[in-house]
Parts: structure tokens; sequence; C-alpha cells
């Protein structure tokens, strides 16, 4: 015998199979974390083992002759750093590198003189009667410290750059100038120390990995 629905109770049955919620769709495993190589730092391009660096300040600084300087102070050492890029920085942007340093002097020489005068009263009221020898010491060692070679080619690109753009500093706005780009001057030089000093005490980085390209496909291929 077969057994018939009734139109009524099909379509109960219809509308309830339709009301059920389906379940939920399986959460998806995480990816696995990436395996993160570490290596002991490399030595630094330009360094040799056993060389000397400045010493790391209690507030993470390299004691540079840059530390520590007043207004007056980073105006002229910024100047001295201009110079140093204009004699040691060859190549095609060294003509237009001078020009600007020319216009510099030119233009700014009562700023520059100012600088250098209350940068002179400091040593005297530091220094006594040794004045002048501190200052033309501490210019010496100035003047070497941006002469290193492990970081000519930043510090060149970093010269260029600020001779550039000097121009469009506003009038007695040396100093405000000097403080933003003195640092950015130095930079290659205290990274080339902390990357040293990284390699000196054996500190694990980041091993580089192989560079990634894109197959015509689309699909990243290593090589």
């Amino acid at each position: 015998m077969r057994l018939r629905l009734s139109a009524a109770v099909a379509a109960s049955l219809l509308a309830a199979a339709c009301s059920r919620t389906p379940p939920p769709a399986a959460t998806p495993a995480p990816a696995p974390e990436p395996v993160v190589a570490m290596i002991p730092a490399p030595m630094p391009k330009g360094a040799t083992p056993g060389m000397r660096i400045p010493a790391r300040l209690p507030d993470g600084r390299w004691a540079t002759p840059n530390v520590g300087l007043s207004a007056a102070g980073m105006t002229w050492h910024l100047r001295a750093a201009l110079n140093v890029a204009v004699l040691a920085c060859h190549g095609p942007q060294q003509a237009a590198m001078v020009d600007a340093y020319n216009t510099l002097l030119n233009t700014r020489k009562a700023e520059l003189a100012n600088a250098q005068t209350a940068l002179q009263q400091e040593y005297r009221a530091t220094r006594g009667k040794e004045w002048e020898d501190a200052f033309d010491d501490q210019m010496t060692r100035l003047y070497n410290f941006f002469a290193q070679d492990f970081a000519h080619a930043a510090f060149c690109a970093a010269a260029e750059d600020a001779l550039a753009t000097i121009a469009t500093v506003p009038p007695s706005g040396l100093s405000s100038y000097a403080a933003q780009r003195l640092p950015v001057l130095e930079a290659p030089f205290t990274d080339f120390f902390a990357a040293y000093d990284r390699w000196r005490t054996g500190t694990l980085v980041r091993a580089p990995q192989a560079p990634t390209t894109v197959a015509a496909s689309g699909l990243a291929a290593t090589g």
C-alpha cells in the first residue's frame, strides 16, 4: 500500500526543511608561524676587527663631536660638515655642491660669524686660557669625523641634499635648519657604529632571505 501525504503535510515538511539554519562553516586552522632564521650580525662594510668607535652614552647616543651642542654649535658644526663634503665628495655633483656652499658662505655670513663667536665664547667660559687650543682640537676632531671613509657615500648623498635645500631656509632660520640637518649628516656614521657594535657583541639578527620574483603565471618563485 502506498502512503500518500496530504498537500498540507507536504507543505509543512517543506517549510520546516527550508527553515533549518545550515551548520556554521568549519573555522580553518591558523597558518603556521613562519620560521625566522637568526644569524650573528655581520661585520659592516669598511670595518676592521678591533677598530675604535665612540663610546655609547647612557641615553643611547654615540659620543661623537656633535653631542651636547648649543644652537651656535650646531650651526658651526653644520658648516664644517658641508665644508668637508665639498672637498671630499668628488663626482658630477661636486661642482653644484661647491657653488651652493659658496652661496651659503656669502648669503649667511652674519649668521655664521655670530655662531662661531658664540661657540668660541662657550669655550672661553669653560676652558679658560686653554680655550683656543681646545677649540682647535675639537674642530680637527670634527673634520676628521666627517672625513671617515666607511660612511663616505651616504654622507656625500646627505650633504648633497642639504646643500640643494639650504638656499630655501628663511632669514635667521639657519640654526633651526642646522638642528634638523646635522643629525642627518651624522647618521651614516652612527648607523655604522651601531652595526659594528652588533657584530662585535655577537648580536643575533634576522638572516637575509632569498630574493622573490614573480613568474609569468603570477605565482611567486624564489631564485
